[in-house]
């Protein structure tokens, strides 16, 4: 007991003993704390000598970076500057350009509508030409009784549209093939042959019976004696003859047409003369190409001769065949016309 009791006293310390941090070191230790604490003190004046010149280099660098960034912020503003006086007189520039531009713009828009003014007026031109051309060779043919006129103006009009080149005249194109290729198809009649037969229907006029004409006798020659005949066949002879001319004391005719009963010698004469004037009329108009004229005096002389002169004669029937052939034949003289191609140039006219 005596050892477990001296443990704890030496284990638990005394009271009023002194601890261990209280504990008062020994001398000789001291020369070394010094030491070791001027060591230190040295080392924290170093480190912070050299801390202080590190701050110092720094705040130099800092000094020297704020002073390039300085300098660097001027030239920026310079620069800033410079752009900004260069930008508004890039925008002054600009605006000056698109001042330009809207003047070209203006300019070529006014070109381009002198331009196609003076196309169109061209066109125009063209058309008129052509239209003024065919128009004068429509009527050089109707003079002439030629196609050849018409021909040569559709082939002049189409080689200029041609060379004019332009779409809006591609319709008359085509309108002038056609109407060429029609004219080229159509057959005329020959002038000269209805010249002819108005010329034979003229003479035969004179020679035309009318319809209440007494019937023209021979000159009688059975009254000329015969050497071989006897006194008593000549009697009988003229017995035959008395009763014939007695017979055509009354005679006996059928006539459709009052008037044509009741004309008389004199009328008859001014009827003949009538029927040639209106034959000559009509041969007149066929030369100056007038078909209507010639038409109507053609039917007009085709009734005075149905009406005035006697059907049943060979002369009245061949005047009314003749009359028949010409009249037939006067379709066959209309020259084609170049409407289509006229149509077609006043819708080119029309700009439509």
């Amino acid at each position: 007991m005596n050892t477990e009791s001296s443990l704890t006293a030496a284990s638990a310390p005394l009271a009023g003993s002194p601890t261990p941090s209280m504990v008062v070191p020994d001398r000789s230790v001291m020369p070394r704390l010094q030491a070791v604490i001027g060591l230190v003190a040295v080392a924290a004046l170093v480190v912070s000598g050299l801390l202080w010149q590190k701050l110092g280099s720094i705040q130099e660098q800092l000094a020297r970076q704020s002073a390039d960034a300085g300098s660097h912020a001027a030239e920026a503003r310079a620069t800033a500057r410079q752009a900004q006086e260069l930008a508004m007189e890039t925008a002054a520039k600009l605006a000056v350009t698109e001042a330009r531009l809207s003047e070209v713009s203006l300019q070529r828009t006014q070109l381009e509508e002198l331009m196609q003014s003076l196309s169109r007026s061209r066109d125009e031109n063209l058309v008129v030409d052509i239209e003024s051309a065919l128009r004068l060779a429509q009527q050089q043919a109707q003079l002439t009784g030629s196609v050849e006129p018409l021909l040569a103006a559709l082939k002049s009009a189409d080689l200029r549209v041609t060379r004019a080149a332009q779409p809006r005249l591609t319709p008359l194109q085509r309108a002038i093939a056609r109407d060429i290729s029609r004219i080229k198809a159509t057959a005329l009649a020959d002038t000269p042959a209805l010249l002819v037969k108005l010329d034979e229907l003229v003479q035969l006029a004179d020679e035309l019976p009318v319809a209440n004409d007494l019937p023209t006798t021979r000159p009688n020659e059975t009254l000329k004696r015969k050497p071989e005949e006897t006194v008593a066949t000549w009697w009988v002879r003229m017995g035959l003859l008395v009763r014939d001319e007695l017979r055509n004391l009354v005679r006996v005719s059928r006539i459709e047409d009052p008037e044509a009963a009741l004309l008389s010698p004199e009328q008859s004469f001014f009827l003949r003369e009538n029927l040639k004037l209106k034959l000559l009329n009509a041969r007149l108009g066929l030369l100056s190409r007038q078909i209507e004229s010639v038409r109507t005096d053609l039917g007009t002389a085709s009734v005075a001769v149905g009406k005035y002169f006697d059907a049943s004669s060979r002369k009245t029937q061949a005047a009314n065949a003749l009359l028949l052939q010409v009249r037939g034949q006067l379709k066959a003289l209309e020259l084609p016309r170049v409407d289509e191609t006229l149509t077609a140039l006043s819708t080119a006219a029309a700009g439509r």
